[in-house]
């Protein structure tokens, strides 16, 4: 496990050398906000960096809900049984197993793994400008048909999921990079992850911070360059 802190938050990455996946520890005055719980292994090692930080977890929020970013979500929970959890209305629903897509949606098989012994369920669904804490909800659709970022209003840092990715280069979900493909391989419908990106890269964030991959300063440029790379593949129907 590493920790890499940036204002009020602290990137928690596993397998940092080969397969990165992160999650993060948003600091607020009365505790901290857990986006995300990485793998089934990761309890320990979130549970340690809480306690480094010398907060208590008070919020868990999942920017989607693949398996790789709720992994230790029952054992999290089993050691803070009173703290809330909130996920997109929409995900919420592949948190059930529902794999169903609406009428306006992109009519392509929903992808990646979803946890089928998971038992801790949200008990808040999140719509588009809700608060948890400092961090305002975004829907940001495409990996997945609920996927969301949550921006901190102090800091206008991005906590992005998978609608974008830095292993091995800035790349949007769906965009295939050969260094790391995996995001790419698990995402729903590129045209929405494109529209997405779009939208993510029109709040002018101070910091990106991704699922798979390192924190970017000052990512803006970088984001705009990786939606134009894959903006021309989407047109070309890549």
């Amino acid at each position: 496990m590493r920790m890499i802190k940036n204002g009020f938050l602290y990137q928690v990455t596993f397998m940092a050398k080969v397969f990165p996946v992160n999650c993060y520890l948003v600091e607020e005055e009365e505790g901290l906000t857990l986006v995300d719980a990485a793998l089934s292994f990761s309890a320990k090692g979130i549970l340690q960096a809480a306690n480094r930080i010398g907060k208590p977890i008070t919020k868990i929020v999942l920017t989607h809900a693949h398996e790789d970013h709720v992994g230790a979500l029952d054992l999290i929970k089993a050691e803070f049984p009173d703290v809330p959890v909130y996920i997109s209305i929409r995900d919420h629903r592949l948190m059930n197993g529902d794999r169903s897509l609406d009428q306006h949606e992109d009519p392509t098989p929903i992808k990646g793994g979803v946890p089928k012994r998971l038992q801790t369920r949200a008990n808040v669904l999140l719509n588009d400008g809700d608060q948890v804490g400092s961090l305002t909800a975004i829907p940001s659709p495409g990996h997945t048909p609920g996927s969301m970022s949550f921006l901190d209003k102090r800091t206008n840092a991005l906590i992005a999921g998978d609608a974008f990715q830095t292993r091995g280069g800035i790349a949007v979900a769906g965009d295939i990079n050969p260094w790391f493909p995996f995001p790419a391989f698990g995402t729903w419908s590129k045209p929405t992850a494109l529209a997405s990106a779009k939208k993510l890269a029109g709040f002018r964030p101070a910091l990106l911070a991704v699922g798979h991959g390192e924190l970017i300063e000052n990512p803006v440029e970088a984001m705009e360059q990786a939606i134009e790379n894959f903006e021309r593949k989407v047109r070309k129907g890549a």
